[in-house]
């Protein structure tokens, strides 16, 4: 009830001040008597995934939390994990505003924020200092704007060994579509280079450390097939321990009726449903069971999250679905999935 009468509230103003605000009051509230208003029990419903385990099988996607400084907050809503970031080397603002759009009727979002974030120092900083509970924290890691594309790896090289310590599981973030020429690293030997040496570096830091910290990729939606299936064959080459399928799109057919169609950026939401479920489901078919997979992509409802799930994730990620349903989409993901047991 709360949820609805704040977010008929924040629907009034601009996607990114709604966000703001809402992070803030995260931030303020948590571990507080007023983090009631969000707060609730969610079923126990573990799972083992990349040698972790999971208390439920849904999580916080990346972009939401991208200083983690809200942790506290989203484990009291009962998330399963939490992926903060995307975090680059160095500080950065993103892109010019407006850079978030909401489309209502679509219940979908256009954003080109560009990886806004204060850097990873104050990440980990911020990580440090949270209650994280049980909860899974997961780090996703990507390059500043300014770094040159074939310097790239140094920027992701340079977060692992910074977020090494605090992070459950590390995502590597190579599908968004708002920084220019990321995509790039998707494909051939850029992609082969940049696993390989995340993949030494995991070894050394694990070695080092004395604990194993798994690597995921995060992928685009917009793939061919062919680029799809060497993509698989990379990470199951470079022995990485998992995937995350998928990030935003730069398709538009769905939402070619509304005025915001024209806006440049990753559109998430709704429209993305079926796309995502069919790149997972090819996803499972390519890696056959040697590669585990987080389903990300217009869940917004507990049989979305099944359907991800049937396709061949083993966890799933919310995030513009959160946005539009509030918290209980993460007790009606978890239900529905314990009613599978």
């Amino acid at each position: 009830m709360f949820y609805k009468i704040a977010q008929k509230f924040l629907f009034q103003t601009s996607p990114e001040f709604a966000h703001n605000f809402a992070m803030t009051s995260f931030r303020y509230t948590a571990n507080t008597p007023f983090s009631c208003l969000y707060s609730q029990n969610v079923p126990a419903a573990p799972i083992e995934c990349m040698g972790l385990t999971f208390p439920n099988p849904v999580g916080l996607a990346a972009g939401m939390d991208k200083d983690a400084e809200s942790i506290d907050a989203f484990v009291a809503m009962g998330f399963g994990h939490i992926e903060v970031g995307t975090v680059t080397p160095k500080a950065q603002p993103g892109n010019d505003k407006p850079r978030a759009f909401r489309l209502k009727p679509a219940r979908a979002i256009i954003n080109r924020m560009g990886f806004n974030n204060g850097g990873v120092d104050a990440m980990v900083r911020n990580i440090k200092a949270s209650n994280r509970g049980n909860a899974i924290i997961g780090v996703n890691i990507g390059k500043n704007k300014t770094t040159p594309l074939e310097e790239g790896k140094n920027d992701y090289l340079f977060c692992m060994d910074k977020v090494y310590e605090v992070a459950d599981y590390i995502a590597v973030n190579i599908s968004s579509p708002n920084t220019p020429g990321l995509r790039s690293l998707q494909y051939g030997e850029m992609l082969d280079d940049l696993l390989s040496s995340l993949k030494e570096r995991q070894g050394q830091l694990a070695k080092e450390q004395g604990r194993y910290v798994p690597i995921a990729l995060k992928i685009a939606p917009d793939l061919s097939n062919e680029e799809l299936k060497q993509i698989c064959d990379a990470l199951i080459t470079h022995q990485f321990d998992g995937v995350i399928a998928t990030n935003t799109t730069l398709e538009r057919d769905a939402v070619k009726h509304l005025p915001e169609h024209v806006e440049a950026g990753g559109l998430s939401g709704a429209p993305l449903t079926q796309r995502a479920t069919e790149v997972i489901k090819l996803t499972a078919e390519y890696l056959d069971g040697k590669l585990p997979i987080i389903g990300v992509g217009g869940i917004d409802s507990g049989k979305d999250g099944m359907d991800k799930i049937d396709a061949g994730a083993k966890l799933v990620q919310i995030y513009t679905g959160f946005i539009y349903n509030g918290p209980q989409l993460i007790k009606d993901i978890t239900e529905d999935y314990l009613k599978r047991k």
